[in-house]
């Protein structure tokens, strides 16, 4: 079977070739052996501020180009335990969003009865509960890690029930996440009511703003995201608007007082040992980013995503190659 893994930079200019996540293979099927799968949903239908998140996927494809396939920070090289793929996009329904949601789920069933992971490049916050329906036909309901300004947990906006201020309340009452194993990271901003963070809580989730991520410091963040999660399947989903707009101004409804973007990716990387089956990064709108700032933050998030699934099959190998020693 083939191994995809990305093109040699050092071999071919990067601002050469098909803009494909990290300069992956552009393959539209799944295929045995792949580990993970890059693939976008260009869809902003369900945003209630600024649009065009549908561009996101293009311009995170745009700037990953510059990264390369060692990761000093966790002492790993991605492509000696992954093969992977950039998967194109889902064909989603512009201004329809029941619909986009069969598309997605429609996509993303391959590749999970598959075993791929895939890596979904947004679009606004709307697609997660498409994304949730489709690891939930696999998994059963799973895990939720949720980096975000906004807990996305409102019953409707403007009288309707889908859209991106509302997936994880429909994950929660479709049944697609378990909230007892659920987490929500950097919610910040002013609300409507002293209440409206209650309404996540009630629900089950557990819940910590921005200025709480702080008291308790990145560290100690990491060791109760874990122990929140335990080692079920889980979803993590990465809002762009989880860092401060100084890091990431291209994106819907910004938020000031957020992470920096070094503060991210220390959450990220410690984020090791937890059974990850699909992530999403979303929010990303290049309207409003200048000099591909939150497509440069986006893009190494991703690449973080990718060196956990790396640490993960290297770990996982390390264990089946001892109960081998140990059994021989």
């Amino acid at each position: 079977m083939p191994k995809y893994e990305p093109r040699n930079s050092f071999e071919s200019p990067r601002f050469s070739g098909p803009r494909t996540f990290m300069r992956l293979p552009w393959v539209e099927k799944a295929e045995e052996g792949v580990d993970f799968a890059v693939t976008g949903i260009p869809f902003d239908g369900g945003q209630s501020f600024r649009t065009g998140a549908r561009f996101g996927p293009e311009a995170i494809r745009d700037f990953s180009v510059l990264l390369r396939p060692y990761n000093p920070v966790q002492d790993i090289s991605i492509f000696d335990y992954l093969s992977g793929i950039d998967y194109g996009d889902i064909p989603i329904i512009p201004g329809y969003i029941q619909e986009s949601y069969d598309k997605m789920v429609e996509g993303l069933t391959p590749l999970l009865q598959a075993g791929i992971k895939p890596i979904v490049l947004g679009g606004d916050h709307s697609i997660t509960l498409g994304e949730l329906r489709a690891v939930a036909k696999q998994y059963g309901p799973v895990g939720l890690v949720h980096f975000d300004a906004h807990s996305d947990t409102w019953d409707a906006y403007f009288g309707m029930k889908y859209n991106h201020g509302t997936p994880f309340r429909r994950a929660i009452e479709e049944g697609l996440i378990v909230p007892e194993r659920s987490i929500q990271v950097g919610m910040r901003g002013p609300l409507y009511a002293p209440d409206d963070l209650d309404v996540a809580k009630n629900l089950g989730l557990e819940v910590y703003t921005t200025n709480e991520l702080r008291q308790v410091g990145i560290e100690a963040m990491i060791d109760t995201i874990k122990e929140r999660v335990g080692q079920g399947p889980t979803f993590f989903s990465f809002d762009i608007d989880f860092l401060d707009p100084v890091y990431a101004p291209g994106t819907g409804t910004p938020e000031v007082g957020g992470v920096t973007t070094t503060e991210a990716l220390e959450l990220v990387r410690g984020l090791t040992g937890i059974n990850f089956v699909a992530f999403d990064l979303v929010e990303v709108l290049p309207a409003f980013d200048h000099g591909q700032l939150t497509a440069c933050a986006a893009a190494n998030v991703v690449y973080e995503f990718i060196s956990l699934i790396a640490l993960q099959k290297k770990a996982k190998m390390a264990k089946d190659m001892g109960v081998a020693t140990h059994a021989g």
